[in-house]
């Protein structure tokens, strides 16, 4: 084998991996400015300068352009949750202090995803990334009798209340403190109080 060939498939996943992310910033771009659900595929294409071939190369459509960003976003943030849920100090439900802490890094992007220009795909994803952290980190707790799908749901909509609350109405909260509001909010109920750090 040449050395030729051995550096094609890097150079197409390059060219691949440029392609999607040229895209992926051209629908962010799009959701600031107007409603997701008055976006065509042909607006993001004008966006991105990219051809129409290229993008159902990669995508079967919007929404799916959509969803696989929310897969990737899903990667990031369970990565970061994992290593901070491997700390034997780590409070429970470490998956807020990282959702937290992305969101102040990325407040614009989930000021234009979580409120009224989202449309109804979006909401569906933030709340199916959400439940995804919450539900491993619940089989590590205590249930208290109640079934652990609807406790599932009950912290991750209580977690996308306080977000949508702090993005909307407080945004110049530091995420430390949204994230002790919500743990106040969960964790006493849940009968799962945590230890003040030493």
């Amino acid at each position: 084998m040449s050395g030729k060939n051995l550096a094609e498939p890097v150079r197409v996943d390059r060219r691949a991996a440029r392609t999607r992310r040229l895209l992926h910033e051209a629908l962010m771009r799009l959701i600031f400015r107007k409603d997701y659900d008055s976006i065509t595929v042909q607006d993001l294409l004008d966006e991105a300068d990219i051809g129409r071939s290229t993008f159902y190369a990669h995508y079967a459509g919007r929404d799916d352009l959509l969803r696989k960003g929310f897969d990737r976003l899903q990667e990031e943030l369970r990565a970061a949750q994992d290593r901070l849920s491997g700390d034997a100090s780590a409070a429970p439900l470490a998956f807020s202090t990282v959702v937290f802490a992305h969101t102040a890094a990325y407040r614009e992007n989930y000021r234009a995803m979580v409120g009224t220009r989202g449309g109804s795909i979006v909401l569906a994803e933030v709340r199916r990334v959400l439940l995804s952290m919450v539900e491993p980190e619940l089989d590590r707790m205590p249930d208290g009798g109640v079934p652990r799908d609807l406790l599932a749901r009950y912290v991750g909509d209580a977690f996308h209340s306080v977000l949508t609350w702090w993005l909307e109405r407080r945004p110049q909260l530091a995420p430390e403190e949204v994230d002790r509001i919500f743990r106040r909010l969960v964790l006493a109920p849940l009968k799962l109080e945590e230890s003040e750090p030493a």
